[in-house]
């Protein structure tokens, strides 16, 4: 188990998906140029980082339970397509969801690639 949490597919949606979280979290920094008082400034900057801080959070149950955050994270992105339709804008549904989608498959594919190595060495023992 310790040489699986050195490779790169336990490592690649864990970083992808932090990485998603804080690129998110760069569209908030408009409400700086906004010119809000300092209390509306906060409640702003809060409500422009729920987004980020909902993929950080998935992010944590997707570090204990893969599977379970693999499929919040797959979730994250249909909600995305579904929340925001915008018909011909294909670009923005890539740049946002895809992300979305590619961590939860590694995710996914991280969990299944373990849980066989695992019954392996258990069917190998008997």
């Amino acid at each position: 188990m310790a040489s699986e949490k050195h490779s790169a597919l336990y490592w690649a949606p864990r970083v992808l998906g932090i990485g998603a979280g804080l690129f998110l979290a760069i569209f908030a920094l408009d409400v700086f140029s906004e010119g809000y008082r300092f209390g509306e400034l906060l409640v702003a900057l809060f409500m422009h980082l729920i987004p980020s801080l909902v993929i950080i959070i998935v992010v944590a149950i997707a570090w204990r339970w893969e599977r379970l955050g693999g499929g919040l994270f797959i979730l994250l992105g249909l909600l995305y397509v579904w929340w925001f339709r915008h018909p011909g804008q294909w670009i923005t549904y890539l740049i946002i969801s895809g992300p979305l989608f590619l961590t939860g498959g590694l995710f996914l594919l991280n969990h299944w690639i373990t849980r066989e190595k695992q019954s392996g060495r258990e069917g190998g023992e008997n």
